[in-house]
């Protein structure tokens, strides 16, 4: 797994497209999707490419009417638009070697299965609104 940090917005912006909710007006997410979708272009892949001094990196590569673009971006962006799009989404194996953590999935089920109902609340329960500053 690789734990990354992310801002407020993008969170809820994830939560929304990961629970196939609706915002009441479109998030700079739903934004970048409908541009994409207007100008002809498709999310192929998100990839988490690099890390440096603490700071992820990350590309999201289109595929357009005149090729393919590889686009930098932050993480917490090119995760947002690839749950909105569909895209794969990848982590470069320098990056998870550094700052991945194990999978206790396979180790302690029990333990996992408590965690996974304890955050499946949790997102029932979130308001976009809670992440507002």
């Amino acid at each position: 797994m690789l734990p990354i940090w992310i801002g407020p917005q993008e969170a809820t912006s994830i939560v929304i497209a990961v629970e196939g909710a609706e915002a009441p007006r479109p998030l700079a997410h739903d934004l970048m999707k409908s541009l994409l979708e207007t100008l002809g272009g498709e999310v192929e892949r998100v990839e988490v490419t690099r890390l440096e001094e603490g700071t992820f990196y990350a590309e999201v590569t289109v595929d357009t009417r005149t090729g393919r673009r590889v686009l930098d971006a932050r993480p917490s962006d090119a995760i947002a638009l690839a749950s909105r799009t569909g895209a794969s989404i990848w982590v470069a194996d320098d990056v998870l070697d550094e700052a991945g953590i194990p999978d206790e999935s396979q180790s302690a089920p029990a333990d996992d299965d408590e965690s996974v109902e304890e955050f499946k609340r949790f997102l029932e329960e979130v308001d976009p609104e809670d992440f507002q500053g």
